[in-house]
């Protein structure tokens, strides 16, 4: 009876451990999936991200070529625009040719 008895207990024992086994594993892979899915969808936001970063650095790419030709063709403008003193030049030989 008492051989019986131990069998039946050891027999419950090893039920809990495996029961509790199973407990531990279940929560593991739902632990592991819930962290997988993080992982995934921290990817996709970083993606996102880079993506939006590489769209502004073209923006900004194209707004600086588009300053650089404005200030070109505004150097050329004022190049070929008269100074004061070719102005004042002019003017004196004017006078001259008038009198």
């Amino acid at each position: 009876m008492a051989e019986a008895y131990q069998e039946q207990a050891s027999s419950f024992d090893l039920n809990v451990r495996i029961r509790d086994l199973e407990g531990k594993n279940r929560l593991l892979r739902d632990r592991v999936l819930l962290l997988g899915q993080s992982v995934v969808e921290e990817r996709d936001k970083s993606f996102k991200d880079i993506q939006e970063m590489k769209s502004s650095m073209i923006k900004m790419k194209e707004d600086l070529n588009r300053l650089k030709e404005l200030m070109q063709r505004m150097a050329e403008q004022i190049a070929q625009t008269a100074r004061k003193e070719e102005l004042m030049i002019l003017q004196r030989q004017m006078d001259l040719f008038r009198k």
